[in-house]
């Protein structure tokens, strides 16, 4: 075994080793106890980000998994002190909130997201808000409470033609679920590609395909050119009565212009996740007709816990036997 290098790269076949006497340290923000197989190689410590206070010295620790669900901020906490990371794994698909610290951490070291995670939660989430959305449970739901019977025709998701903006792995477990429902799917990712089931339209073309779908459903990652993508001149090419569903991160959507459209009566939506989030009481958006809500809840399922511990335990496997980890999206 040789010693990790605390800057630069982890060089290919080696493996990880602290002083003698001492074993590497692993913060988990997942119990240890409750994983099963976890590599002896290691000592763990569990922090799950609900204090400020560490249980260790971050210093110490070689792999980081960040803690999920925890606000935007606590994730990063320990990082300005973690002179000795070399992986920081987060349980997110997205990394926005973990990536612009990088710049605190050694040279070299992996950041990897939770690709594999979350895409079966998430996925079910959308078409539960696309049915729901168009089929007026909300309506039905308060009709109940009022007793009131609310017959009549309404959308199907048959016959439609759905586009899903950011084709990676949860766009493709999308698809997955909407294949049974006689409905069209257009692709788009920021690059244009061929798949098993169709091509994929780069982003640049949406002014195209926009006018065409009856619905939008966004899972894309949230970056500097996403950020606002679905703005103004988004929502006004999209046609009358489409609905938008954005299960990808609030800041994705213009919420203003968003707002706009939905008071018109122009469009619908439903989304996971807003901007402000939590949306806070008072918000219009509330109370912005055709619009759906839930909590920012598309990947916190019964779901989730498996197949994190299944991600955590297979990537410090590899990390111990020095062998190429998984889901790297950026090194510091």
């Amino acid at each position: 075994m040789t010693d990790t290098p605390t800057t630069g790269p982890l060089p290919p076949g080696t493996t990880v080793s602290a002083a003698p006497g001492r074993r590497p340290q692993v913060w988990l923000s997942l119990p240890p106890a409750d994983i099963d197989g976890l590599p002896d190689a290691f000592d763990y410590v569990y922090w799950d980000g609900t204090t400020p206070d560490f249980p260790a010295d971050p210093g110490e620790a070689v792999f980081y998994v960040v803690p999920y669900m925890q606000g935007p901020t606590a994730g990063a906490l320990p990082l300005p002190h973690m002179r000795s990371v070399r992986v920081v794994q987060t349980l997110s698909a997205g990394v926005d909130n973990i990536a612009p610290h990088l710049g605190q951490l050694p040279p070299g070291v992996s950041l990897c997201n939770a690709r594999g995670v979350h895409e079966a939660s998430t996925a079910e989430l959308a078409l539960t808000l696309t049915l729901a959305s168009l089929r007026g449970i909300p309506r039905f739901v308060r009709g109940q409470d009022n007793e009131k019977w609310y017959a009549g025709f309404y959308p199907a998701l048959a016959d439609r033609r759905v586009l899903i903006v950011g084709y990676g792995s949860i766009g493709a477990a999308v698809e997955d679920r909407l294949v049974p429902f006689e409905c069209e799917v257009v692709r788009v990712a920021r690059g244009a590609r061929s798949t098993a089931r169709g091509p994929v339209h780069a982003l640049d073309e949406l002014p195209a395909l926009l006018p065409h779908a009856d619905v939008v459903i966004l899972t894309t990652p949230l970056t500097e050119q996403t950020r606002g993508l679905v703005n103004a001149p988004f929502l006004a090419a999209m046609k009358d009565g489409a609905l938008l569903v954005n299960m990808a991160r609030g800041p994705v959507v213009d919420t203003k212009a968003l707002l706009a459209e939905t008071e018109s009566g122009r469009l619908t939506a439903a989304l996971d996740v807003t901007d402000p989030e939590p949306l806070p009481a008072g918000h219009p958006l509330w109370h912005a007709p055709g619009v759906l809500i839930s909590p920012h809840v598309g990947g916190s399922t019964s779901a989730f816990l498996p197949r994190a511990e299944r991600l955590v335990r297979g990537q410090l496997e590899r990390f111990a036997a020095g062998l190429p980890l998984e889901n790297v999206v950026a090194v510091s």
